[in-house]
């Protein structure tokens, strides 16, 4: 179809769209651009600031030197190609090294400039680092992007995970609802799967990514829907991006159109501090404020979402300030003595992430 077409430059969404970007080859040659029509037709090319532009197209501000290419330090946590074990219940599988379309925001930059570095070729030795490891109870899978590889080969992954008794539930991480709703729409055998696989005491959720209201369509509200009623559970995170949503009004409609799709509003991230990621960026203390001014209009159910920073020690929920202190908690930790830990700081506007406060 052709709203399912691919376009892998900007000269390509030029000629199709008009647009009339122009001197962004020297951003392309570093972060590659990978999008398809469907997800551009979101776009209001009239307005510069659109936010679905933002999420998608490559601007010149990437070039500013900043950040790391491996901000949350995943590498220390890597025990063979694609597997990570960062925190004793949970392991985390990278299975692919496509998306369906490239974030300009994305802290995994590195899968796409040294893809060769974490492929993951045989999945059987990670499937047995798993089997020893009882204290596992969760498996991620993500990347990239888990909805990128066939159908067929992700159900032999859940399917040898399920075999294991100590796995009681996978995570699928995917932004596809919002890229590409018709792989899920289309695609009867994924629907099969999940009736099949998922189960009590065996569950199957899909980690989605929808960053602004207007990436809910119609199309991608279908796919959620046939996702949900197959039998897996949903759950939505997304950083706070400058321009993007960095306003309560955006948050705020966001999570409750998440809700009422079923669609749990799980984590809002602060943007983590990779390579092209400065232009996102918005205080920490000042991501603060909007979700909570952005609370007061939601219901129980929509302002279920924590805000917390993916750091190198663990996930760091930020959950409160006053006049002179902001205030966090290691909602999730490496070291499993420092889960559940309240520690404070001194107010530092400008912090863009933890370490700027230390």
């Amino acid at each position: 179809m052709k709203e399912k077409t691919y376009l892998k430059s900007i000269g390509e969404v030029n000629r199709r769209f008009n647009t009339g970007i122009s001197d962004l080859e020297d951003v392309e040659d570093n972060f590659a651009f990978f999008a398809n029509q469907y997800y551009l037709s979101l776009i209001d090319w009239d307005d510069p600031n659109d936010p679905i532009r933002k999420i998608i197209i490559p601007d010149k501000a990437e070039m500013v030197e900043w950040g790391s290419l491996d901000p949350s330090m995943e590498a220390r946590n890597t025990k063979s190609p694609g597997l990570q074990h960062k925190y004793g219940s949970t392991a985390l599988m990278l299975i692919s090294d496509q998306c369906g379309g490239l974030c300009r925001f994305c802290f995994r930059k590195r899968l796409f400039i040294n893809p060769e570095d974490e492929k993951i070729r045989d999945f059987s030795g990670d499937i047995e680092y798993i089997r020893s490891h009882p204290e596992i109870s969760n498996v991620l899978l993500t990347g990239g992007d888990a909805l990128m590889i066939p159908t067929s080969r992700l159900e032999k992954i859940i399917s040898a995970l399920f075999s294991i008794k100590h796995i009681k539930s996978v995570r699928i991480g995917t932004k596809m609802p919002a890229y590409n709703p018709f792989r899920i729409i289309e695609d009867e055998s994924l629907h099969d799967m999940v009736r099949k696989l998922s189960r009590p005491g065996k569950m199957i959720y899909f980690m989605t990514q929808f960053n602004h209201p207007r990436e809910l369509t119609k199309e991608a509200k279908q796919s959620l829907d046939i996702l949900r009623l197959s039998g897996a559970s949903l759950a939505n995170q997304t950083p706070v991006l400058n321009g993007v949503n960095s306003d309560p009004e955006t948050i705020s409609l966001l999570c409750s159109t998440l809700a009422e799709s079923g669609n749990i509003p799980y984590y809002l991230f602060q943007c983590r501090p990779a390579v092209g990621n400065r232009h996102f960026t918005v205080p920490v203390e000042t991501t603060y404020e909007i979700y909570e001014k952005a609370k007061k209009g939601l219901s129980g159910l929509a302002k279920r979402a924590r805000y917390v920073m993916s750091h190198s020690t663990g996930k760091i929920e930020v959950i409160g300030m006053d006049s002179e202190k902001v205030y966090m908690k290691y909602h999730q930790a490496a070291n499993p003595g420092d889960i559940g830990r309240i520690i404070s700081f001194k107010r530092n506007p400008s912090a863009l992430w933890f370490d700027d406060y230390l």
